[in-house]
């Protein structure tokens, strides 16, 4: 433990780079920098953390490079390195980083509230709950923010039950909701799941796109006397690989959550806000969940806001008497959080991103499925829709290297949370054509290198 004294002194150090042009920091300020991350990440963040980066490696002072600041497409590095960002934070950046017309009106906000009383009331959380009504479909009114999108699941997840009165919730192997307690039961992934059973027991997993599956689960559940209270589902998987249903399958899966009547959740923490290239994707087939779940792009890549909305039937009487009962997260739908959700949906309707993320969604993926005839012998499948692309190659090495190859030449991608098997691209909606011309050059660099050094070397 050191003593007050010394804490203030390093602290006032650390600050004192955050106030200085990134110009001005010294080369061995920025070595000592390095130094003091890679020991900071081991000892006092999360041992291993460094080992398990997908893209490089990262753990000697050589290789890291330390995100110092961000712009329109880019990552850029304290040295200066500029990484075209087709990672996007899995999503976070639809906006593009920094987007300067949202961060005016964060910079406003701030000079004169940024948190609230907890008391009296905060008017931007009705402005922004009125503007997400407005945005999206059906008859979905009453919103609930939150700060992360596990947290966003939890309270859709506890509605439901609150709600229908049912107990058991129906998900999808493969899904990814998010790694709290309740989200993580959700979660199709034995790699999460296993160190923490028991979890929620009420859940059952059933195969994704197959509609006939939730059917015969929800009616065996209710032939036994066990009532369900949702099912839950990603429009398009995430973290799966970028997987998309058969068409008409969300369709189907509100028909029989009407005929049996379940509240159906739609997780739309990452398709939804435009990447995939409609507001929400859930409009592509028509369908209006009971509850829908949103985040990542919503705070415009500048601060975190997630939250829920639900149509006027799930917030019964209970909920009216009792409003706290659902959740009072200290920090959810704070002022400033709210002013970026606002400016964000402001600048998306205004630019039409759901129409630019289509577009360029296309572009990229065109030159993707090129190279992916190119070099048969390396990737396997070119999916996805927008800016929610995924690569998935014959083997995780494949994967790895080319994700390696990729960041050499200064372009970041990375792959799932387990594997590098598919490497997801979501890049920003403000990346340029020349941008993508760029990463798909580079790539097929990056290709001409695995399929050299992997498969003609091993012949």
């Amino acid at each position: 433990m050191a003593t007050n004294e010394q804490v203030i002194k390093e602290l006032e150090r650390i600050i004192g780079l955050i106030k200085t042009d990134t110009k001005d920091i010294s080369s061995e300020e920025k070595k000592q920098m390095i130094s003091d991350t890679l020991y900071q990440f081991d000892n006092y963040v999360s041992p291993g953390w460094l080992k398990y980066r997908k893209s490089v490696s990262s753990d000697s002072e050589e290789e890291a490079v330390l995100e110092w600041e961000d712009n329109g497409a880019y990552c850029i590095g304290l040295d200066g390195e500029e990484f075209i960002d087709c990672l996007g934070g899995f999503g976070i950046y639809t906006c593009g980083h920094r987007n300067p017309e949202i961060l005016d009106v964060v910079k406003a906000q701030l000079e004169h509230q940024a948190l609230h009383s907890q008391e009296l009331l905060d008017p931007l959380r009705g402005y922004l709950a009125k503007a997400m009504a407005d945005i999206t479909p059906g008859d979905l009114k009453y919103c609930f923010f939150t700060n992360g999108g596990a947290e966003a699941v939890e309270m859709a997840l506890k509605l439901a039950r609150i709600a229908t009165g049912g107990r058991w919730y129906i998900s999808t192997v493969g899904a990814f909701h998010g790694k709290s307690m309740g989200a993580v039961s959700m979660g199709g992934k034995g790699t999460y799941r296993v160190p923490y059973a028991p979890m929620v027991q009420q859940v059952q997993h059933v195969e994704y796109g197959n509609a006939d599956d939730i059917r015969k689960a929800v009616s065996n559940l209710q032939a036994v006397g066990e009532k369900v209270a949702a099912v839950i589902l990603e429009p398009i998987q995430g973290e799966a690989g970028v997987i998309i249903p058969p068409k008409g399958y969300l369709k189907e899966v509100r028909k029989i959550c009407d005929e049996y009547g379940v509240s159906l959740i739609f997780d739309e923490i990452q398709t939804g806000m435009g990447r995939t290239g409609a507001m929400w994707r859930c409009e592509e087939e028509g369908v209006t969940p009971d509850i829908l779940a949103y985040g990542k792009a919503f705070g415009g890549g500048i601060m975190p806001i997630t939250g829920i909305i639900c149509k006027p039937k799930m917030w019964t009487q209970e909920l009216v008497d009792n409003p706290w009962l659902l959740g009072s997260p200290t920090f959810g739908g704070n002022p400033l959080a709210c002013s970026a959700a606002i400016a964000t949906i402001r600048y998306m309707l205004a630019n039409d991103i759901p129409r630019v993320c289509k577009e360029k969604g296309i572009l990229l993926k065109t030159g993707l499925e090129t190279l992916a005839g190119k070099y048969p012998e390396v990737i396997q499948e070119v999916r996805g829709v927008g800016l929610m692309l995924a690569v998935e190659f014959h083997t995780c090495d494949l994967g790895y290297e080319t994700s390696k190859g990729l960041f050499a030449r200064k372009v970041l991608t990375a792959g799932t949370l387990v594997n590098a098997k598919t490497i997801r691209f979501e890049p920003t909606a403000v990346i340029s054509e020349q941008n993508i011309k760029d990463v798909l050059s580079r790539m097929d660099e990056a290709l001409a290198d695995v399929k050299r050094n992997l498969i003609d070397g091993v012949k």
